[in-house]
């Protein structure tokens, strides 16, 4: 159970991260079409999280953590990020986001590879981890459109 919750809870770590470095990166970004994309994920990345801590809560555990994760290369991935907001340009800051979704990627396919623990809520999991690889997918074709 408690190996479950902080699974859990580790990924509604990754979540705030996201949805952080995609409030941070709507605000520096030039495109207004960009803008628009990075605060429907960060609002996707808060419902997310919401889902989680209710089945954290539902397992008996505090899912009370509104900061993000202090987590080895997903920490590393926002600093990038970060460094990426201060040169305020587009094409730097979606690879800055194109490698945070991929470290959540990485962490969602970790938890789902242990099916027993998470069997009550694993299609959940997959539904998010299906809607962070499509977010993905979009930064990664606005960023094809820059590089032309």
């Amino acid at each position: 159970m408690s190996k479950m919750i902080g699974d859990l809870k580790s990924l509604v770590n990754i979540l705030n991260d996201g949805k952080e470095g995609y409030l941070s990166a709507s605000e520096v970004v030039n495109s207004l079409e960009l803008k628009e994309l990075f605060l429907r994920m960060a609002s996707q990345r808060i419902g997310y999280a919401n889902e989680l801590k209710s089945h954290i809560a539902l397992h008996g555990g505090d899912s009370e953590n509104e900061g993000g994760g202090i987590l080895g290369i997903l920490h590393r991935t926002w600093i990038d990020v970060k460094q990426a907001f201060s040169s305020r340009e587009d094409e730097a800051i979606l690879e800055a986001v194109e490698t945070g979704e991929k470290a959540a990627l990485e962490k969602y396919d970790e938890v789902l590879e242990d099916e027993p623990t998470h069997a009550d809520h694993l299609s959940l999991l997959q539904k998010q981890r299906t809607g962070i690889l499509e977010a993905l997918k979009e930064v990664e074709t606005y960023h094809m459109r820059l590089e032309r």
